[in-house]
């Protein structure tokens, strides 16, 4: 909540020339000279997640200056005073403050004004004080003192702040609605432009009033360069935006991501500059779990297929089911790797004009396969040596594919068996799929009944997956939970959602009728907890009939976030 306003004490006197007394002798008094002083954020990621407009302002000037003798001020209602207040702060070097209506000021205001040492304050539009009464300018009134602070006020005309900044501006800029902050993110230190609303204020010099006084000079502060702002695009943000931008700060306008790992942009950036301070500037950021490791990950510069760190919303897989060599076990492995890539690429290519997401060619490769036979190790799996899948996953990893590695644990646990392809699942664009169907009790063998895995087995994978992604700052990872039945996985409801360092995906297998399929699939939707992804398998030999893609997108609903042929 805001604290109450309180009545500014400013006067109406000019701070340039102006003076507390004539120096000895009578000579001229020295022109005063207002210093500016940038700070640097003294921790690699710093949050400024005030949700009022004030606040936030006050909060940015805090983050970015230690003194500040020009101060810009402008009416949080005012989209004009707002938008020209920004480039004028920006020209000048000195934070923008919010919350004035030209007779009050509110109270965190002016004790910013005091931390900083501000001695002038610039009034921008509504923010400016009202013209004095020929009976109050006629009126006695005591000298100011040493600590009054001077107003200048300047109407939210172009012409008018060109004039009192003493430069010209670099031409007017109409602003769309809702592009404000991003406007003003764009804003050039060194040839600002002069922000309007579009189809509203002055974009004209002619006529413009003139400002009431005239600014010191300024000192300026060191530019920020080091430090990176990243900015929602909320408008509670504007006057923060301009303050990082006055202080010499970068600003990467997010769109409204709060996780560092789904802007592509930031990504890049973040890689290429390796910005010393990031600045989270928006109450959106405080929601975000996990901010500082989700920066260090996008800091590492590297993208998963179709861009960005995470994987849904915003992508579609289309994969293909097999086992390197045999086509026995899915269309896969019907074809040496480069062909198969290929084909994948050729089942993934008719969904890119169905749906808005980015559409991801996939392998899902099994690599440990269920066996009628116990083996040296009794465990009733076939473990497949990592030597042999690697090539085709490092193949598709290059071709701009990713990767799923599928097990089929027979009597030992999931767990045991993805620590064997740890080295593969180090790669950043290598997920996980358990296959419960093919996990047996002690005592049990495959095909005398459905397997299924107990929920806290589960989420010791989600737990193991979640440490290695985060432990080696990878990109999130695809964790596919196999089923068809909703008692190959009991408890489910109990499922680790928790981790963003994972997508969690149920895949539903079943083949047959396309009623049938439907009702399974309307079935395991009832029974899942909110927040898992879906995937959608089509058979080659066993659907009646397997859907094209168009019958996929039509008929499948809600739309899979992947879709495995077999």
């Amino acid at each position: 909540m805001r604290s109450r306003a309180l009545p500014i004490a400013l006067t109406a006197l000019l701070f340039t020339g102006a003076c507390t007394g004539s120096g000895e002798g009578g000579s001229e008094p020295e022109e005063q000279v207002a210093q500016v002083t940038t700070a640097a954020p003294g921790e690699r990621l710093t949050l400024v997640a005030d949700e009022d407009p004030v606040a936030a302002a006050v909060s940015a000037s805090r983050t970015f200056f230690a003194v500040a003798g020009v101060a810009v001020l402008a009416a949080e209602d005012d989209r004009a005073g707002m938008l020209l207040g920004a480039s004028a702060a920006v020209a000048l070097g000195v934070p923008l403050l919010v919350g004035a209506d030209g007779n009050r000021v509110e109270e965190p205001v002016l004790a910013e004004l005091d931390r900083l040492g501000t001695t002038t304050v610039l009034a921008v539009g509504d923010a400016a004080p009202a013209p004095e009464s020929e009976s109050e300018s006629d009126s006695p009134s005591s000298s100011p003192s040493e600590d009054d602070v001077q107003v200048i006020g300047v109407p939210a005309e172009p012409g008018a702040v060109a004039e009192l900044l003493g430069r010209d501006l670099a031409g007017t800029e109409p602003v769309a609605e809702g592009a404000d902050v991003a406007a003003v993110a764009a804003l050039d230190p060194d040839d600002p432009a002069a922000l309007l609303p579009q189809g509203g204020g002055r974009s004209d010099e002619d006529g413009a009033r003139a400002a009431d006084g005239e600014l010191p000079e300024i000192e300026g502060g060191e530019p920020l360069a080091s430090t990176l702002v990243l900015v929602t695009g909320d408008p509670a943000g504007l006057a923060g935006t301009a303050t990082a931008r006055a202080a010499g700060a970068r600003v990467l306008v997010t769109d409204g991501a709060t996780d560092p790992r789904a802007s592509e942009e930031l990504i890049s950036t973040l890689a290429e500059d390796d910005a010393e301070h990031v600045v989270a500037l928006g109450a959106g950021f405080a929601a975000e779990d996990g901010l500082d490791w989700k920066l260090e990950t996008a800091a590492t510069g590297t993208q998963l297929p179709g861009g960005g760190q995470v994987l849904f919303p915003g992508k579609m897989m289309v994969a293909l089911y097999g086992h390197p060599g045999t086509g026995a076990l899915g269309v896969m492995g019907e074809q040496p790797v480069e062909a198969a890539i290929e084909r994948a690429r050729a089942h993934a290519a008719p969904y890119q004009p169905l749906v808005d997401a980015t559409v991801v060619p996939a392998f899902e490769i099994i690599a440990t396969v269920a066996s009628a036979f116990a083996g040296p190790d009794g465990n009733y799996s076939n473990e497949t040596d990592i030597a042999e899948i690697r090539p085709w996953v490092e193949a598709a990893g290059a071709a701009g594919l990713y990767v799923v590695l599928d097990l089929q644990p027979g009597r030992t646990d999931f767990v045991t068996q993805a620590e064997l392809y740890r080295p593969l699942l180090e790669l950043p664009y290598v997920g996980l799929a358990l296959d419960p169907e093919w996990r047996l009790g002690p005592n049990d063998v495959h095909l005398v009944r459905i397997g299924s895995v107990a929920i806290e087995e589960v989420n010791a994978v989600v737990a193991w997956l979640a440490d290695l992604t985060r432990e080696n700052a990878l990109p999130q990872k695809l964790l596919v939970l196999h089923q068809f039945r909703i008692d190959m996985l009991p408890g489910l409801e109990r499922l680790d959602m928790g981790r963003d360092e994972l997508a969690i995906l149920i895949h539903a297998d079943g083949q047959g009728p396309q009623g049938s399929k439907q009702a399974t699939w309307q079935a395991l939707q009832g029974n899942a907890p909110e927040g898992v992804y879906w995937g959608w398998k089509n058979f080659y030999d066993e659907d009646v009939p397997m859907l094209t893609p168009e019958q996929t997108i039509a008929q499948v609903s809600p739309l899979p976030e992947l879709v495995t042929y077999q």
